[in-house]
């Protein structure tokens, strides 16, 4: 289970910075949309959709959660992976359900979100994140450069390769020659 929440996995620079943009582009435009149902939740508690038949306000608690809470921890990257399975599911439910018998148009940002969602879950939260200082700190040391290999199956003790944070830093190693 720990694997799964704190992947140790070598992101380049590039990637890593493309993932954090799409993190908080994505994330902070989710979390705008629970915000609104915050400041709407008396209008909205009675007439809010109850696809899976718990109750409109029940409904309403989980997609606040998921639109909020959710989001906060995909921005920061704090259990990234968990964090994307409430907001998935939540994209899931609208597209399919809330907006079923619609036109395309009424569905096509719930499959947009899905859509980038389930990529940012494939792809991970990048090394800009605060479950990737966890990763870092839970393998103690443990280090991989190869950014085309996934090291959270193994560990690697030599002292002379550098940790995922000094690779492409720009910064010279110990074991790398200065010029």
């Amino acid at each position: 289970m720990l694997r799964f929440l704190f992947p140790y996995k070598v992101y380049p620079k590039s990637v890593s910075l493309m993932l954090l943009c799409l993190r908080v582009l994505f994330g902070g435009l989710m979390m705008w949309h629970g915000i609104l149902k915050i400041e709407n939740f008396v209008s909205l508690v009675d007439n809010f959709p109850n696809p899976i038949g718990l109750g409109s306000r029940f409904s309403l608690y989980l997609a606040i959660f998921a639109e909020v809470i959710c989001s906060a921890a995909v921005i920061v990257g704090a259990f990234y992976r968990l964090a994307l399975i409430p907001l998935i599911c939540t994209m899931g439910v609208a597209m399919i359900m809330v907006h079923n018998g619609q036109s395309f148009a009424a569905k096509e940002l719930a499959l947009i979100f899905l859509v980038m969602y389930i990529l940012l879950f494939l792809m991970g939260a990048g090394r800009y994140s605060l479950d990737n200082m966890i990763s870092v700190q839970m393998h103690d040391g443990a280090t991989c450069t190869d950014v085309n290999h996934d090291c959270s199956s193994e560990h690697k003790s030599s002292e002379t390769e550098a940790t995922p944070h000094q690779q492409d830093s720009g910064l010279p190693t110990d074991d790398v020659p200065r010029q």
